[in-house]
């Protein structure tokens, strides 16, 4: 998830120039597209909201799918089109989503959003990382990424880097 520094998602039109930054920090790392490409090589599918996946919608008209040709779990009790051959629409229990579809599938399974859904899978404790950029702005109205979660949840903090942008990216391991 990618979130300002006062915990905000998105704003209220869902814009995502924030995401883009001037600010420049000596110390931090350069984003290497190597690398990020190398990460998304390592997941094997996508599970998304219905919010998440109409917003990739709308961005794909002036990007391209951002998902590529790997499968798409979009969550959502509504009626979707489906404008992919690896997109498939799931309504039910999470549960059973992770035992019977994920988990005998897959070996990295990606939550890309929404905070909804994220919060589901945190709660049930079906996820088992969490990944957050911070972007170096505070926008002040917007979505929260983590209101109303409703309980208390440890994390281990696997590791930390601080790029050239001033983006921070923080990896937690979710204890169960």
């Amino acid at each position: 998830m990618v979130s300002s520094v006062d915990g905000i998602i998105a704003k209220k039109d869902n814009s995502v120039s924030w995401f883009e930054t001037t600010d420049h920090y000596e110390k931090g790392v350069t984003i290497s597209e190597q690398g990020a490409n190398d990460f998304l090589k390592t997941i094997d599918c996508y599970v998304m909201g219905a919010h998440t996946y109409e917003h990739a919608l709308e961005l794909s008209k002036s990007y391209g799918w951002a998902y590529g040709d790997t499968p798409t779990i979009v969550v959502t009790h509504r009626d979707l089109p489906i404008e992919r051959p690896n997109i498939e629409l799931f309504s039910g229990d999470l549960n059973k989503l992770v035992d019977e579809r994920l988990k005998p599938n897959y070996k990295n399974a990606w939550l890309v959003g929404g905070a909804m859904l994220a919060k589901d899978f945190i709660r049930l404790k079906l996820a088992d990382e969490l990944r957050l950029s911070v972007m170096p702005i505070i926008l002040g109205e917007g979505k929260l990424f983590f209101d109303n979660i409703a309980q208390e949840q440890t994390l281990h903090l696997k590791d930390v880097t601080a790029y050239k942008s001033g983006m921070v990216e923080l990896f937690y391991e979710i204890r169960k």
